[in-house]
């Protein structure tokens, strides 16, 4: 058994602290956003920005729509699951991931969770952002594709450099 210490499990502490803030935080977001759009939106008003508009629709299933015809029950079982195992993951990642990593999973787990909490009473989850070319989607979508790219351009960039 290893000990750890003192100092270096309060910096783990701290950041699991400050991730678990930050997932809170940008959760709350996404659903303030789509409880203001279930209201403003729902007579089928649209709100035109440029390139994109604001647009009420609904998604039964897990990304693009995929698993959009399985019982309810069952996507939130399985996005239950996927989100456990990423907030495992993240937690652990404290220990020695860097920081951006550590920051992307955080943004990943909120936009998860979001959808989730969002999901959880009817089986729907709502989005509002239509491009008009690409499906409707929400903040938590956002935060999920930025997340992934930001991991993506991290691992791109960091590692050893051997010439």
């Amino acid at each position: 058994m290893t000990t750890q210490n003192p100092t270096s499990a309060k910096r783990i502490t701290r950041a699991r602290v400050a991730l678990a803030v930050t997932v809170v935080l940008l959760a709350a977001v996404d659903l303030a956003v789509k409880t203001w759009a279930g209201g403003a939106l729902a007579d089928g008003h649209s709100v035109d920005l440029g390139p994109v508009q604001l647009r009420l629709g609904f998604n039964a299933g897990m990304a693009f729509s995929l698993g959009a015809h399985l019982p309810a029950g069952v996507v939130l079982g399985i996005t239950g699951l996927i989100i456990g195992a990423l907030a495992v993951f993240t937690s652990r990642a404290t220990r020695t991931a860097p920081r951006s990593t550590q920051l992307a999973l955080a943004v990943i787990l909120a936009g998860a969770v979001a959808n989730l909490i969002d999901r959880a009473p009817d089986g729907v989850v709502t989005d509002y952002l239509h491009t008009g070319w690409f499906p409707t989607f929400n903040l938590a979508d956002v935060y999920i594709t930025a997340g992934a790219i930001t991991l993506v351009a991290v691992a791109l960039t960091s590692g050893d450099r051997t010439e």
